[in-house]
């Protein structure tokens, strides 16, 4: 017998939760904060734009409506951009069930406050006077393949070990292996962080850097967020498993990322507005680079990469002069 499930999100990666739950016969309720986006859904259920070829499962029940979003709902899963969490939740918090069972399927870094999505829903949560347990789903899930049920695994990390294998069992398929990991923090964070070195990796494809450079550029960013990480609680060994390395992975070499995308224009020669400004959807990672960026000042962390892509991004630095810095910084121990 499924759940019901509600999803919060309109996007690709809530229409591809919501084509894993159905298969697994979910009764799932997706929301949307836009009505005119949500009437369109109703209507026709296709995603051609962020998913071509993909629709929204028939099953799914689509509403604009606070009031009724979360009523009987066993699990609630968050597929809201990192940037507009908060907001949303604000927006539904007072609807929100005792005891409330939630997963974020965000990525990023609250530029504001520096918290993680589930860092934020926590907050927005307590404030409300509320209690809910807290999960994050991660991995190299690159939406479009999902949405073509291509092979892919993810995490599931939760301090709460039964929520944990609840969203496992909730999302595998025979196309989606769900393991289960306690490290919230360092699953969260990899998923987060990985963006930022998908940026630089872009860039380098951008320039015809080649093969070398951008495995060098993959290891090195590896150790600098885990590095990060650690400081702010994670595992190590996280960041040598899905979330971490398989995600960072997927991120720096599939055609369809985003944040890949992005820097590859950007090493085309593109200013960053224009990019944005034609990109069909969010790309976590440049608010992610001065969140992180940020979060290393303050804890006394060292990430030149994060620190090349900052000036790069919001400085006006030039793309092959901030690599020519980075290639030729003081010589040091690999493993210093």
């Amino acid at each position: 017998m499924g759940l019901p499930i509600t999803i919060l999100g309109t996007g690709a990666m809530a229409t591809v939760c919501a084509e894993l739950l159905c298969a697994n016969d979910h009764s799932v309720r997706m929301w949307g904060a836009h009505t005119a986006t949500v009437n369109r859904l109703k209507i026709d259920r296709r995603q051609d734009r962020l998913l071509p070829g993909s629709s929204i499962p028939a099953g799914v029940k689509l509403t604009s409506e606070d009031c009724g979003v979360f009523d009987g709902a066993q699990l609630i899963v968050s597929a809201i951009p990192t940037q507009y969490t908060r907001t949303v939740w604000q927006r539904l918090v007072s609807h929100l069930p005792a005891d409330a069972r939630i997963v974020s399927v965000s990525k990023g870094v609250e530029l504001s406050t520096l918290l993680r999505p589930t860092e934020v829903l926590a907050d927005v949560i307590g404030k409300a006077g509320q209690r809910a347990s807290l999960a994050v789903m991660s991995g190299p899930n690159i939406a479009v393949e999902l949405a073509r049920k291509c092979p892919a695994m993810a995490v599931a990390a939760s301090a709460d070990s039964a929520l944990a294998c609840c969203v496992q069992k909730a999302f595998s398929t025979p196309w989606f292996r769900v393991y289960t990991n306690p490290d919230l923090i360092g699953v969260e964070l990899a998923g987060a962080m990985k963006n930022i070195i998908a940026l630089a990796a872009g860039m380098l494809d951008g320039m015809d850097s080649g093969n070398n450079a951008k495995a060098a550029l993959v290891t090195r960013g590896l150790v600098e967020i885990t590095r990060l990480a650690v400081k702010l609680g994670a595992n190590p060994a996280t960041f040598m498993g899905l979330a971490g390395l398989g995600d960072l992975i997927t991120t720096c070499v599939s055609p369809d990322g985003r944040n890949r995308r992005v820097g590859e224009a950007i090493g085309r020669g593109k200013k960053l507005e224009q990019v944005l400004a034609e990109l069909e959807s969010v790309a976590e990672g440049v608010p992610t680079t001065q969140a992180v960026r940020d979060l290393a000042h303050k804890h006394g962390v060292e990430m030149p990469i994060t620190e090349m892509l900052y000036a790069i991004l919001f400085q006006g630095q030039d793309v092959r002069r901030a690599l020519n810095q980075l290639m030729t910084r003081a010589y040091k121990g690999e493993m210093d």
